[in-house]
């Protein structure tokens, strides 16, 4: 008897030590794939995650680090393929465990105060690619700390690849620059995937627009209502105050003004907040984006901060392709009228000036200055200055034909 006893408890032991590798092991994987995906994906676009991060630093009175935020976006998207990566090789295990815990917790912290407070409406987990809510990066925050809290607990079980200690460097060396490097080009030139509604192939007309039989908003009118004798206050819809026959009753009467309660999401227009005037705010958004010829679109949402080397080279293109096949170049910018008019007499640009709004002209293209190429609204092609092409190669791939 004793003998069958000891012999279930050895094999019930076994089964807890089995489960106890594979919960662990998923862990593991789960959390290193994950790390690695979320900072490849902010990477992709670390201009885009530099403007989240601005939001926080607002949020938290820190905004002198404004300037610095691009930076301190790669340098996390940099850490997090790192930390991710170091924990499937298995090496530097407890340096990893511990930037593992305190990168979460950060984070998690960060999720929180902006789902409870409602400061920033998305945390940018995911870049542009996967946009999640901030409780739905909460949850996500939580489960994630709760993996690495099991994982720190057993460390024990990491195990490294190799026992060299100058081929752990040398991964370690790999795996860092690769991360490294791949901030720095797509911060000098573009994202590789476009997740914006500006990337090259897509319409802009029809990005505005809510398709036909698209499902819309739909709301409900709600009233605030107060009892005359009690001072009871209750809130109420439309509906409901009329099939109730509320309106009958007068010890009831409504106070203020009805307002909309959104009780179903319809669909979301993909370019909602593009309007583009000219100085005296007249709207010039349809004549340019629907455009039925070529014409250059160049991006400077900020004067102050663009590269005036870019622009001059610009400019010249712009006059070429006017005197050559009349290509209309104008030159968006959220600066003031004042300003862009200072701006364009001292670089004598040739360029018509527009102006809108800032938020539209960073997702247009991720640089300062950058130029797009659209033709009947649809963007045929968009560069970074620092790879905008020759005047002769736009002839020879567009406008020649």
């Amino acid at each position: 008897m004793r003998f069958l006893l000891g012999s279930f408890s050895c094999r019930n032991d076994d089964k807890m030590k089995y489960m106890k590798k594979v919960l662990f092991h998923f862990s593991k994987w789960f959390v290193g794939i994950l790390f690695i995906f979320s900072g490849l994906i902010k990477a992709n676009d670390p201009i885009g995650f530099g403007y989240k991060l601005q939001e926080y630093f607002e949020v938290f009175h820190i905004s002198f680090l404004n300037g610095w935020a691009t930076g301190i976006a790669i340098l996390l998207c940099v850490l997090e393929i790192v930390f991710g990566a170091l924990l499937l090789l298995g090496i530097f295990r407890n340096f990893v465990v511990k930037g593992l815990l305190a990168t979460i917790i950060f984070f998690t912290f960060l999720t929180f105060v902006s789902a409870a407070f409602k400061v920033v409406t998305s945390c940018g987990c995911f870049g542009d690619a996967i946009p999640l809510t901030p409780w739905q990066s909460f949850s996500k925050d939580v489960v994630l700390l709760l993996l690495i809290i099991y994982i720190y607990i057993n460390r024990a079980l990491i195990k490294p690849v190799t026992e060299k200690s100058g081929v752990q460097s040398a991964l370690f060396v790999v795996v860092f620059t690769a991360s490294l490097m791949f901030g720095t080009f797509t911060y000098n030139y573009l994202p590789i995937i476009d997740f914006l509604p500006y990337k090259v192939g897509s319409n802009i007309p029809e990005n505005m627009k809510i398709p036909e039989g698209a499902p819309v908003d739909e709301y409900l009118i709600m009233y605030d209502l107060k009892n005359k004798k009690t001072g009871e206050t209750k809130s109420m819809s439309d509906k409901d105050y009329m099939a109730k026959e509320v309106w009958k009753d007068e010890s009831w009467e409504v106070t203020g003004s009805p307002s909309r309660k959104l009780v179903k999401k319809g669909y979301d227009v993909k370019i909602k907040d593009l309007m583009i005037t000219d100085a005296s705010g007249t709207d010039y958004t349809k004549e340019i984006v629907e455009n039925p010829y070529y014409s250059l679109v160049v991006v400077a949402y900020n004067l102050n901060e663009t590269s005036e080397t870019a622009i001059a080279e610009t400019n010249a293109l712009a006059l070429n392709a006017a005197e050559q096949f009349n290509i209309r170049t104008v030159l968006l910018t959220s600066n003031s009228a004042q300003d862009a008019d200072k701006f364009s007499k001292r670089l004598k640009l040739f360029m018509e000036v527009f102006y809108a709004d800032a938020v539209p002209l960073k997702s247009m293209v991720r640089a300062n200055p950058g130029v797009l190429l659209l033709k009947n609204g649809t963007i045929v092609n968009k560069w970074h200055y620092h790879t905008l092409p020759s005047f002769d190669q736009l002839t020879e791939k567009y406008f020649s034909k």
